[in-house]
């Protein structure tokens, strides 16, 4: 059936939303059918794309998140077609509500009673947001055992290191890494030139594909098709469609 793919991460500012667009971008450059959904109640950052087509999920209620808008969520992901897939990009500040919810309402267990597949994507950042975000992957491999998990590390605030160690000396990994569905190492380039361009693209709202085929400068459209490449070769790796004819 269908592939449900939460982006989840109880750290603000870390790239979900980023994530989140890569992956309806891959998904839909290997001919799958995609839906995307926005939950975040304070940036509607994917939403932002308008080639997307994002469907914007209000939750909250005289300003707390209300936990029964989840429901029109689960009634979407339950009705999609055979071989379809599902972005949700969930925003920092609802991370608790959204997991307090999967868990309460067994939700996970009932998409994959239904025949389809739930993947959860978490974020791994370097720089002061490290241990937050290890703290978060942590709890999402602890609750969510019956879910593929997918980690992604991030390094655009830095090394993904702590006091000599790797993430792959990380607790974390020592302790949940055999469950893990896939690691993805998002690649760390030269800050002058392949990550001002990265900054100013992601501010711009657009596929790799529309700032690639623009009129921006043409070494900024090739260093971002060298990056989207890279990503790319990347996912592939990763197994993200998990069988289902592209």
């Amino acid at each position: 059936m269908a592939t449900i793919h939460f982006v989840l991460q109880g750290k603000g500012g870390v790239g979900k939303s980023f994530i989140a667009s890569l992956l309806v971008q891959y998904l839909k450059l290997k001919g799958c059918a995609v839906d995307a959904i926005d939950t975040d109640p304070v940036n509607n950052t994917l939403a932002g794309y308008k080639e997307f087509d994002v469907s914007i999920l209000p939750i909250l209620r005289e300003n707390n998140v209300d936990p029964r808008m989840f429901d029109s969520l689960m009634e979407t992901a339950l009705g999609l077609p055979e071989d379809a897939h599902l972005v949700i990009d969930n925003g920092a500040s609802s991370f608790i509500p959204l997991c307090s919810y999967l868990l309460e309402n067994e939700a996970i267990n009932l998409l994959q009673a239904e025949g389809h597949t739930v993947m959860l994507h978490s974020v791994v950042t370097g720089g002061q947001g490290i241990m937050d975000t290890v703290n978060g992957l942590a709890a999402l491999a602890k609750y969510f055992p019956e879910a593929h998990l997918a980690v992604w590390l991030n390094p655009k605030d830095g090394e993904i290191a702590l006091d000599g160690l790797t993430f792959y000396d990380f607790k974390v990994f020592k302790e949940y890494g055999n469950s893990f569905h896939s690691v993805i190492e998002l690649p760390h380039r030269n800050t002058a030139t392949f990550g001002k361009d990265l900054s100013d693209h992601l501010a711009r709202r657009l596929s790799f594909d529309a700032a690639i085929n623009s009129s921006q400068p043409i070494m900024v459209r090739r260093r971002l098709s060298k990056y989207w490449d890279d990503v790319v070769a990347i996912m592939d790796r990763a197994n993200l469609l998990l069988g289902v004819a592209a």
